[in-house]
This record gives C-alpha cells, sequence and structure tokens, in this order.
C-alpha cells in the first residue's frame, strides 16, 4: 500500500466515528483524523517530488539494519538557503548579529592576540581609566609598528637574498662558458695562470666541477676502468663468501685477516646508512646507495692494507655525485694516497702529530688570542681537526659549501684544509671565546647550519699562511725533523 493509499483510507476512520455514542469524543476523533489525513497528503507530495523525480544512485548502495538500499542524495546547503527557507516557512526575520565596530579602518591588524590590549575590561573589573586607554593605544601602535618593520626587514632581506643568487647564477654561467671552451681544452698550459686561479677560487661551475676535480687529483696509481671492474667483481665475491661458512685454510689472505675484512664490511654498511641521511639518497633503497657501497668495497680490495676507515664514505659520496661510478673510484683512490689523506686513514701517529704541531703554528700567527684561550683548557687540535681532515669537511660543512672548499683544495693541496680550519675558527672567535672546553668541543664537532661561502671564505682569505717567512711546507718540514 503506498502513501496515497494510506491517506485515503482515513476517511474510514472518519466514518467510524459516527457509530461512537460519547458527542465530545467524536469530536476527538474527527480532528485527530483529520489532521493526520492533512500529514498524509504533505508526505506523499514530499515523496512525489524527491523519491520518484529523482533517480536513485544504485552505483553507492547504502546501508540498512537487514540490507542495502540506495543512498539518499544529501544536498548540503548554503546557510542563507537555510534562514529564507525558515523565515518563509515561521514568518520571522532574523536580524543578523551585531558587528562591533571596535578597531576599523586599521591599516595593519596582527594576527596575534596584539590587539587584546586595546579591550575593555570585563563588566566585573574596574574599568580602564582614560590614561591607561591612552597608554594601551600608544603601546599598541608601538607593536604594530615594529611589526611593520620587521616585515619590511624582511622583505629587504628576501629580495637582497634573490638579487645575490640571481647574480651567482649569472656568474657560474659566464665562468662555466670560460671553463668548458677555454681552460679546459688548455689544461696544463693555463691551470697555474693568475686568472684561472682567481676563476678556481670563487667556485667551479657543477657541470665542470667532477671534470676539473679528476684532472687536479690527477691519476698517479694508473687504475683504469678495467682494473675496477676487476676489484669490483673481487668485492662482490667476498660478500658472497661471507656470507656463507669459510674453512680455516681462508683464515689469512694478503696479511688480512678475515675478522678484519668482515669487520670492515660491516663498518661500510654501516656507514652508508649515516652518510647525509638528510638527502635519503645514500640508503638502502635509494638511488646511489649500491653505488656507494661498490666504490667502498672495490677500495678494501684495492687496498687491503688501508681496507675501510669511517669517514671515507662522505669523500667517495661526494665523488659521486660529480662523478661516474669508475671515475669516482679513480679520484678516490688517488686522493686517498695522498700523504696527508694517507696519514690519517692509516692512523700514523707521528705524522698526524706532525700536521697538528705545523697548524697550531699557523694558529697561533693568525689567531693568538683564541690560541690562548685554546691553550687555557687545553683544547688540542686533534678534538676538532680529525673529523674535519677524514671527511674533508663534507659532514660538517653544507654540502655546496663542502664542494666549493673541495675545489680550491684540488688546486692548492692540503695547505687549504688547515687554512680552512683557522677559517671557521677566525669565522667565530668571538663565540668561542665565551665558551669553556666541553662547549668548544661540542660547537666545533657540529658547526652552526647557516654558514654562508661568502662570511667562510672572506675568513678563509684573512689567513695568513705564512710564519717567519716560511710556508706551510716549510714549516711542515721542520716539524718532521723535531718529531
Amino acid at each position: 500500500m503506498d502513501i496515497f493509499s494510506i491517506a485515503c483510507d482515513n476517511s474510514h476512520f472518519i466514518h467510524y466515528s459516527h457509530f461512537l455514542k460519547n458527542e465530545k469524543i467524536k469530536v476527538v476523533y474527527r480532528q485527530m483524523f483529520a489532521l493526520l489525513n492533512v500529514k498524509s497528503l504533505q508526505i506523499f507530495y514530499w515523496a512525489k517530488t524527491n523519491l520518484e523525480l529523482k533517480p536513485a544512485l544504485h552505483s553507492a548502495p547504502g546501508w540498512k539494519l537487514f540490507g542495502k538500499v540506495p543512498p539518499r542524495e544529501n544536498f548540503p546547503k548554503d546557510s542563507k538557503i537555510i534562514q529564507q527557507e525558515y523565515e518563509a516557512r515561521t514568518g520571522r526575520t532574523c536580524k543578523p548579529p551585531p558587528q562591533s565596530t571596535r578597531r576599523k579602518n586599521f591599516e595593519f591588524e596582527p594576527l596575534s592576540t596584539t590587539a587584546l590590549i586595546l579591550e575593555d575590561r570585563p563588566s566585573n573589573l574596574p574599568a580602564k581609566s582614560t590614561e591607561e586607554a591612552l597608554r594601551h593605544r600608544q603601546e599598541y601602535d608601538e607593536m604594530v609598528a615594529e611589526a611593520k618593520k620587521r616585515e619590511i626587514k624582511e622583505a629587504h632581506k628576501r629580495k637582497r637574498i634573490m638579487k645575490e643568487r640571481f647574480k651567482q647564477e649569472e656568474n657560474i654561467a659566464s665562468a662555466m662558458v670560460i671553463w668548458i671552451n677555454e681552460i679546459l681544452p688548455n689544461w696544463e698550459g693555463m691551470r697555474t695562470t693568475r686568472r684561472v686561479r682567481e676563476l678556481w677560487w670563487q667556485g667551479l661551475p657543477p657541470s665542470v666541477r667532477g671534470k676539473v676535480w679528476s684532472l687536479a687529483i690527477g691519476n698517479e696509481l694508473n687504475i683504469t676502468h678495467e682494473l675496477y671492474e676487476i676489484f669490483l667483481s673481487r668485492a662482490k665475491e667476498r660478500w658472497r663468501s661471507f656470507s656463507e661458512p669459510h674453512s680455516e685454510n681462508d683464515i689469512e689472505d694478503a696479511g688480512v685477516s678475515v675478522a678484519d675484512r668482515e669487520a670492515s664490511l660491516e663498518l661500510i654498511k654501516l656507514d652508508i646508512s649515516r652518510t647525509f641521511p638528510s638527502f635519503y639518497i645514500f640508503q638502502k633503497g635509494g638511488p646511489y646507495h649500491d653505488l656507494l657501497h661498490s666504490v667502498l668495497g672495490a677500495y678494501t680490495c684495492y687496498r687491503p692494507d688501508v681496507g675501510y676507515v669511517q669517514g671515507m664514505s662522505f669523500i667517495a659520496a661526494v665523488l659521486i655525485l660529480n662523478l661516474e661510478e669508475a671515475d669516482a673510484f679513480i679520484a678516490f683512490a688517488n686522493l686517498l694516497n695522498k700523504p696527508c689523506q694517507l696519514a690519517f686513514f692509516r692512523v700514523d701517529h707521528s705524522m698526524m702529530l706532525k700536521y697538528f704541531a705545523t697548524f697550531e703554528v699557523f694558529f697561533e700567527e693568525n689567531l693568538p688570542k683564541l690560541f690562548l684561550h685554546f691553550k687555557s683548557y687545553s683544547l688540542t687540535p686533534d678534538i676538532y681537526l680529525i673529523d674535519w681532515i677524514f671527511t674533508l669537511y663534507s659532514k660538517s660543512l653544507p654540502l655546496d659549501l663542502a664542494c666549493r672548499v673541495w675545489d680550491v683544495f684540488c688546486r692548492d693541496g692540503e695547505e687549504f684544509l688547515f687554512r680552512t680550519g683557522l677559517g671557521i675558527l677566525r669565522l667565530y672567535e668571538d663565540v668561542l671565546l665565551q665558551m669553556d672546553f666541553i662547549h668548544i668541543a661540542q660547537f666545533l664537532t657540529k658547526l652552526p647550519e647557516d654558514i654562508t661561502s661568502e662570511k667562510l671564505f672572506s675568513c678563509i682569505a684573512a689567513i695568513q699562511m705564512q710564519n717567519s717567512n716560511k710556508k706551510w711546507a716549510q714549516v711542515s718540514e721542520n716539524n718532521v725533523v723535531k718529531c
């Protein structure tokens, strides 16, 4: 039975009321069923207009307690439409809430609670006096003016940074043309000229950085791509063999124990996961994870006397970002064969002490006040220099700044590594003079992230690498004799 039939059947109930004896009950029944008839007709009209004229969406059925039903279409109504329907139904007009006229036409309205100072106190508290209200108005205006001043300062700072960035990009583009068309084709003849050295100091364009590094580092070890593939295959065989049980006859191989090699492989695996972790490219599953693992594994086979030392992963990672795999390995092996790197990675204590002593000579020459401050706390260079030298600053400095340090290091050699260390100390001299031993060590282990290349290189440029008319190499030789 549909809704229309129910509405029609109400007449039978009204007809039945004629047989009731009490007149009052008859009147009540007639009124009740008349009302029911009107409501039923209203329901019928709503059903006709909403259910039959609008097709149900059977593609997305709803649910009831004992089965599926098509969902009803619920179109969200705008608040104004709801208000108009209510007014039409009740005949009442809703007045909009009164809006406060306080603090209109302000040019600047803080989004914090700053403007609350202008509000009146609650009624249960004493009202503000005229003097207090004027003082609050003045304080508010001062806060707004200060906020405007900060906003203008930040805008100028952003504009200056963007201007410097555009200028830097233009310089890089023009320098790239010079490097590609003039310098690289005539490398041997131009590398030591004053013009090239000045251009080198400004930083190498990223597009030629890897090529220039390879040429500057050289290949004294005469490593070829084929030789890299041989050592890489050996590393892969070793990884497979270490995953299987090995016999007692293989305990010693080329003077290096199996335990030492297993420790190196485990250390490589652990160190790779900690190499530039914020980039997520060298961690497991990243695009450069296997490549870095291959370069480091091949090196442990190529130089079993050195093996893997913590910090090597950062050097290999920087090379991989700028060179192809085999070229990165060639540059890596030759770089670690330089006297300074070989002394540190082989933990040659006498040579390391020589470098520290030479560093202190130029430390005292350039920063005497800070040198005495460090001496008063018995703070020796090994506490902060080892980490810097082991990773060639790639762990301590932002990557783009570290690459620029590498640029000049490839030009000037090991001297520039220690000159960079003195530049960092000069940059933060005023801060370090206020610190004790623990805080100095912590600060130099983790340098501020907002360090810029302009500030650092201006401090590096101010460092004089000459003591009593003796240069770094001469002072270093004298320290070798003393050691």
